[in-house]
């Protein structure tokens, strides 16, 4: 018996794997189909005893499979990791059901028996996610197939009877609508989140916002290493490219820092929150807590959802300024970009340690070259421009319309600094976008198609696309063949690439405003243009029509918000064919402009 066991978890491993992904996704299906699709009361009663009996039954599972694991591996690895942590989870919340310990009060809710069966299918899951370096996709292929895929289940799971209140559920197209705002972290909406979502229905955009911002290849690849125990080199290349890492074998490393930074802030943003808003105006703790997490994700992820009808223009929010600045410091971080923010942290972990070392050893400075690359100076630069651009802007042009109902200079200054800076690629507002003026307005859209950093969660053409393009016009201008920034030459090919994209993002706003004057012609132009622009940019600001656009008008919307979230670059390398490199080059012209 033994032997057989032995020989099982030695050499059919992966047989195993596939039986407890199965099993796990027969119970995460039953559990789906008591959140999203069950109405029926006494079936809810016999599920609620159900689930119980699935969570122990996957907890003995779990045992069982980690002990023989580890008893034939005979040392604890990497692998064992995740199955150690799920167990130490079990334990907990079983010894909170079945003890009277005041301290775990909290977890005998069914909630956290849901939580734990989808955990162990997600760690299933993610070990038999590493298996795409068996397909010979292009990267870029499989960054947009993973997209659809998640906008479909989106869709599916938007589309439940237990999503909405009431007897109606969302139709395919305001489903599909709602999945691809939440996946492309754009926060257009045809419904009022507040009221035309349940909890379970709020839950399914937070993670579709959460896994549409680092991009569900991010996480998949994250867990997929920390339960399988490690990575292929064929993984390492695909992620590579995917990161876009330069260095194969840190791609692991990277990958961690991506998720650990993005979970850090969103956790210290929820406590701040949580802190910042008054627990009269809410129900219960869990509903305020629920809030501080939804806004922290959604803000981090610059999504713009918020689960407070009028969102964040809402008078409980509209003049808490301490939340408005955790919120814009937030989506800011967010749309700074990860490579910033690591090349950030190692330059002040440098200085920290060269001055402990001074003082209390004696050392001399260590100095590097270049410990904050150029990338990062340029973007830190450019975005730091735009917030200040932005914020005195608003201030100005609105201080005398939307700010007039702020008091004092501080408030209007952060009113100001909140609506510059969301403008970008946020999508949250704190005024009727109905108030602003005229040239508020365009503004606003010229903010929303800069966008954020490359490498961040936010949209746009980005931040050093526009700055590539602005400076060498004033480099031609000057006379200059090449153009030169922080005393490094840019390559021609980057020139090229940051025309080609703003060429290619005027193209595609130009062809969906185009088509929604054909669906919608009954709409003002200046809105329509305002929505396109919005939806390209995935910045999720609106002048009023999105919940009053015909099916058509959606569907194009969706389209546009799909390829301003993957990129029309991104698209046409992925479906064009790469051409043979020749060995061979014809005479150059110059053409005459």
């Amino acid at each position: 018996m033994l032997s057989a066991i032995k020989y099982i978890f030695k050499y059919r491993e992966k047989a195993v794997d596939r039986v407890m992904l199965y099993v796990s996704l027969l119970c995460a299906l039953a559990v789906l189909f008591h959140l999203g699709y069950n109405t029926d009361v006494f079936t809810a009663q016999r599920f609620t005893v159900i689930t119980a009996w699935l969570f122990y039954g996957l907890y003995v599972l779990s045992v069982l499979r980690t002990v023989l694991s580890i008893w034939i591996a005979k040392r604890v690895m990497v692998a064992h990791y995740g199955g150690l942590a799920l167990l130490l989870y079990f334990v907990i919340v079983a010894l909170a059901r079945q003890t009277d310990v005041g301290v775990l009060s909290f977890l005998r809710q069914a909630e956290w028996l849901h939580l734990g069966i989808f955990a162990v299918f997600l760690t299933e899951l993610s070990k038999s996610s590493l298996f795409f370096d068996n397909f010979y996709f292009n990267p870029t292929i499989l960054f947009v197939i993973s997209f659809l895929a998640l906008i479909l289940i989106g869709t599916l799971l938007l589309m439940l009877p237990r999503t909405t209140p009431g007897q109606q559920s969302l139709g395919f197209v305001d489903a599909l609508f709602m999945a691809t705002s939440g996946v492309c972290i754009t926060g257009l909406s045809v419904i009022d989140v507040a009221s035309r979502l349940t909890v379970f229905g709020q839950t399914v955009l937070l993670i579709l916002v959460q896994l549409g911002g680092l991009g569900i290849m991010t996480f998949t690849g994250f867990f997929g290493y920390f339960f399988s125990g490690g990575f292929s080199f064929k993984n390492q290349l695909m992620y590579s490219e995917i990161l876009g890492h330069n260095k194969v074998g840190s791609v692991i490393n990277t990958l961690f820092k991506i998720v650990f930074i993005t979970l850090f802030f969103e956790a210290i943003g929820a406590v701040l929150i949580y802190a910042s808003v008054s627990a009269e105006d809410f129900e219960s703790g869990g509903k305020r807590l629920f809030f501080a997490i939804f806004h922290a994700v959604s803000a981090f992820c610059n999504a713009g959802f918020s689960t407070v009808s009028d969102g964040m223009s809402h008078p409980l929010l509209r003049f808490n300024y301490n939340v408005q600045l955790i919120i814009a410091l937030l989506f800011i971080l967010g749309g700074f970009g990860f490579s910033i923010v690591l090349n950030t942290y190692t330059f002040i972990k440098r200085w920290v340690v060269n001055i402990f070392k001074r003082i209390f050893y004696g050392r001399p400075f260590v100095y590097r070259a270049w410990v904050i690359s150029f990338n990062s100076r340029l973007i830190a630069w450019v975005t730091a421009i735009l917030i200040v651009f932005g914020t005195l802007s608003t201030f100005v042009l609105e201080y005398e319309h939307t700010l007039a109902e702020h008091q004092g200079f501080w408030a209007k200054l952060v009113s100001a600094f909140f609506t510059g800076t969301s403008s970008r690629t946020a999508g949250f507002n704190i005024a009727d976008m109905d108030a602003f003026t005229f040239p508020t307005i365009m503004l606003i859209m010229l903010l929303m198609w800069i966008g954020a950093s490359p490498g961040s969660t936010g949209g746009g053409i980005k931040t050093t696309t526009f700055a590539i393009a602005f400076l060498n016009i004033v480099s031609l201008a000057r006379g200059k063949d090449d153009l030169e920034i922080f005393k490094r030459k840019i390559s021609n090919d980057t020139v090229n690439k940051a025309f080609a994209i703003i060429m290619l993002s005027l193209l595609a706003m130009g062809v969906s405003v185009f088509a929604l004057t054909i669906t919608d012609g009954d709409k003002n132009l200046l809105d329509i243009a305002f929505e396109c622009f919005s939806a390209y940019a995935t910045c999720g600001l609106s002048l009023g029509i999105t919940p009053h656009l015909s099916d058509g008008g959606k569907v194009i919307i969706t389209i546009t918000m799909f390829i301003g979230r993957v990129g029309m670059l991104t698209l046409l390398v992925a479906l064009i064919k790469n051409t043979r490199n020749r060995n061979f080059a014809y005479p150059q012209e110059k053409v005459l402009f």
